[in-house]
């Protein structure tokens, strides 16, 4: 099977070997001059193996070197030589000893094989007589070392002087370098690829004077354009204590801009590297810029612009170089409107104007040009004011949507008892918002050293946390604020809030960065009713704590911070909620548990109403969350983290609604019987007065199961009939102790009589409180505070009744009490005259 297998790759490594080997192709004849000083050299590309080779007659060859003078007649042994071979053709041009041959320069020798080639002149000049390599139509354009040219014909140019080689740079064709002046001699390269139909080497050479620099490169500029150059040698050094110079041949109708892109600077020991501008009109020619300051911009019409070296430090010379762009535009309408930008009172303040996108985004060369101008003269793509100063501004920007303002405000505390006086209102400049360009961010960066925090209210508007997973609850405003707050450990992302909610004051520690983002043209509308104000607040004891005021009856979701990363180990945070007196809330959590397991310490939620005696709900970590419940007073609830285990992340998510409290229908009914009791006591007393000597008096019965507490739960009071007092009168009416002797002409009547016994108590106005709610598994009250039962929803109603005594006949409900054995009521009467009703 092996034996097979090799077989196989040695029959497809001959037919590989066989398919190259074809019969001789046609053969190629190439004869040099000896007055053209030109040598060709044939060869193998670098790393290409020769199963390809050239037949000189008999004889098989890998190169050829054919010096001036020579000719040759040869073949390839494979079809695709171009695939193998390159072909290097260098004419050497002495314009010292000899004269120059300016003019055209003609691609020779011709018919040359169809191989990748490279076409060298190496000419030879004084230093006292410039070369000029002039170039036809489409002209250059530089490109960076390493880039290729979407033709792949490129030309490299480099200057000889000295015998030192410096390179000028590389070109592709259709671009605006249209001269490139040398001082001495030039080294042109030219590379076409082996399927390039071209015949001309497409420039020229010319004689000039002497230019005194380097070299001086000619770029004709027509139209909005955009052209990219770099200084010599770039990315290496620009030669030492070297001048050179760019030309820019521009429009007079045009406008022309300079930005330098990537520049270096050498060390220097004498002079100063610089820039110098000769613009025509100019009342200081020349003009003279650091590479660090902004060059000039909105030139009209030409100029030329130099790059100066200075001596060198020997032992550590650095590298001057230098990449710029020049942009080349129509004039703008609006660039005589200036914009007043006044932030003489405001402090600790920078503004950014930009483009949209920066600075994560490096706008292309090609892109149309937008410019910020604090002078017709000095503009840039990206401008900073600085806080103190009046600015003068204008732009030169077809399409204003496409800048943006960032600005920054710093705002520190360093003794409490000066700043806590004080409240800041983190509000946008009114001198930000009257520009024509859309505030992308305004970031407010609040210091505070320890001991001190930072307080945030929103009081009329109030915030809301935006909650993705809610679509009510989503922050769907021109502008949202996200705070972040900053510790030396951590740092913590409270959320992003915008206006409209529930929220009113928000307390943090440490540093915050609050960043307000706009987005739409509705924010400057919206920016008139900004009321998001700051203050210096003494320590906190949680890291975050929110104070919520609901204002409607929809549900209110809170979140806990650092939502995308789950909160942080051993961090606190609490949510004050204020529940109105004529509402009650309900409190519930998003999901069943916390859904993590703690490394070091533990997690808890505690929940507890601000009242006398209030409980407090209690769960860790490791138990089920509590089931919603209402809640009547203003509560906390606190989330405490521990270190949770790796990958385990504490994101919680709770919820409240709020209702109007419902008044009880037995409490309804307590009081019109309370008064009907009261109603009947009056006509009793009255009774008794005037007719008790001639008429039969009122017969009281008491009623078993009558109930005297407030509402509340049945059988809390649990004492039964028979040893409890509830039933004993304090005092007792001679009609009801003699009732039996009552009779009337039509029949009889046995009222119930009760047992007397005295009473030596104090009498209270008010029925007892029943005892308070026993202790539960999930509850533990607080140690420093009396225990108090919150309000009994769930209520038995038990009546008084009365027999009133007619003629004839008395009501009897006797009977019926003796139903209930385990009888909860307490007197509801109490006697005040008691020498009114017994004699």
């Amino acid at each position: 099977m092996a034996a097979g297998q090799a077989l196989a790759a040695l029959l497809a490594a001959l037919l590989a070997v066989s398919a190259q080997l074809l019969p001789p192709q046609a053969s190629f004849a190439i004869s040099l001059r000896k007055v053209d000083n030109t040598t060709v050299t044939i060869k193998l590309k670098p790393g290409v193996s020769s199963i390809c080779k050239m037949r000189i007659r008999s004889v098989i060859r890998s190169e050829l070197i054919l010096k001036p003078g020579e000719n040759v007649t040869f073949t390839f042994t494979c079809s695709t030589p171009e695939k193998y071979f390159i072909m290097e053709i260098q004419k050497n041009i002495d314009c010292v000893s000899g004269p120059c041959p300016f003019g055209d320069v003609y691609l020779y020798p011709v018919q040359l094989p169809r191989l990748n080639r490279t076409y060298t002149w190496d000419v030879k000049a004084s230093t006292k007589a410039g070369l000029e390599l002039k170039f036809s139509a489409p002209w250059l354009r530089q490109i960076e070392p390493g880039e290729t040219c979407s033709d792949f014909i490129s030309y490299n140019i480099n200057s000889c002087i000295d015998n030192t080689m410096v390179n000028i740079g590389t070109f592709c064709r259709n671009g605006s370098v249209s001269r490139v002046k040398l001082l001495g001699g030039v080294v042109m390269s030219l590379h076409l690829p082996w399927d390039s139909s071209l015949t001309t080497s497409g420039f020229s050479i010319a004689n000039r004077t002497s230019i005194k620099r380097l070299c001086i490169i000619e770029s004709i500029l027509k139209g909005e354009s955009s052209i990219t150059l770099m200084s010599p040698n770039y990315p290496l050094g620009f030669p030492e204590d070297e001048l050179m110079t760019w030309q820019f041949v521009v429009p007079s109708s045009m406008r022309a801009s300079v930005f330098f892109h990537n520049y270096s600077l050498s060390n220097c020991e004498r002079k100063e590297e610089r820039v110098e501008y000769y613009i025509p009109g100019s009342p200081s020619n020349p003009e003279v810029f650091k590479l660090s300051d902004s060059q000039p911009a909105n030139i009209a019409g030409s100029f030329n612009m130099s790059l100066q070296g200075c001596d060198q430090d020997a032992q550590n010379p650095g590298i001057l170089r230098l990449l710029f762009q020049v942009i080349v535009q129509h004039p703008q309408l609006d660039e005589n409107v200036t914009h007043l930008v006044d932030l003489s009172k405001e402090r600790n303040m920078t503004v950014t104007i930009h483009l949209d996108g920066w600075p994560g985004r490096i706008p292309l060369m090609s892109e149309p040009v937008c410019l910020i101008c604090k002078d017709p003269r000095t503009c840039d793509r990206i401008l900073t004011l600085a806080s103190g100063t009046v600015y003068r501004i204008s732009f030169l920007c077809k399409d204003l949507s496409r800048l943006r303002i960032t600005a920054e405000k710093g705002i520190s505390c360093v003794d409490l008892r000066w700043c806590q006086r004080k409240i800041y209102s983190l509000s946008v400049p009114k001198a930000i918002l009257q520009l024509p360009i859309q505030l992308h961010e305004f970031i407010w960066k609040l210091l505070a050293p320890d001991l001190i925090n930072i307080e945030v209210t929103s009081p009329s508007l109030k915030l809301q946390q935006h909650v993705r997973d809610v679509p009510e609850q989503r922050c769907n405003r021109s502008y949202s604020y996200s705070i972040v707050s900053a510790t030396p450990e951590t740092e913590l992302n409270v959320g992003v809030f915008c206006p409209g909610g529930s929220i009113e004051k928000i307390q943090m520690r440490n540093n915050i960065t609050i960043t307000l983002r706009a987005f739409g043209k509705g924010f400057i509308n919206e920016t008139n009713h900004q009321d998001l104000k700051m203050s210096f607040v003494p320590h906190i004891k949680d890291e975050c704590s929110f104070t919520v005021s609901p204002n409607s009856k929809a549900k209110v979701y809170l979140q806990t911070p650092n939502w995308r990363y789950g909160l942080p180990p051993y961090v606190s945070i609490s949510w004050y909620i204020i529940v109105p007196s004529k509402q009650i809330a309900r409190l519930g959590f998003s999901k069943d548990r916390m859904g993590i397991a703690c490394e070091t310490g533990r997690a808890y939620i505690n929940i507890k109403e601000e009242t006398l005696g209030a409980e407090e709900t209690v769960r860790r970590e490791d138990e089920v969350l509590p089931d919603p419940r209402n809640m009547y007073h203003n509560f906390w609830v606190n989330i405490s983290n521990c270190k949770p285990v790796d990958k385990m992340q504490l994101t919680l998510e709770f919820w409240v609604t709020f209702a109007d409290k419902q008044i009880d229908l037995g409490i309804i009914l307590a009081v019109v019987a309370g008064a009907g009791v009261l109603l009947a006591i009056g006509l009793a007393v009255c009774c008794v007065k005037k007719k008790k000597k001639t008429q039969n008096p009122m017969v009281g019965v008491y009623n078993a199961n009558v109930n005297t507490q407030m509402p509340g739960k049945k059988s809390l009071f649990r004492k039964g009939r028979q040893n409890n007092e509830s039933h004993v009168y304090a005092v007792i009416d001679d009609a009801v102790v003699y009732g039996h002797l009552l009779k009337e002409s039509n029949g009889s009547v046995a009222p119930e009589v009760d047992v007397y016994r005295p009473f030596d108590g104090r009498m209270g106005s008010l029925p007892p409180s029943p005892p308070p709610f026993s202790f539960r598994k999930d509850i533990k009250c607080s140690s420093n505070t009396e225990e108090e039962s919150p309000p009994l929803m769930d209520t038995d109603h038990d009546t008084y009744t009365f027999a009133h005594q007619k003629l004839g006949q008395l009501e009897d409900n006797g009977d019926a009490n003796e139903k209930d054995k385990e009888d909860t009521s307490m007197p509801l009467l109490e006697s005040k005259k008691q020498d009114g009703l017994v004699e």
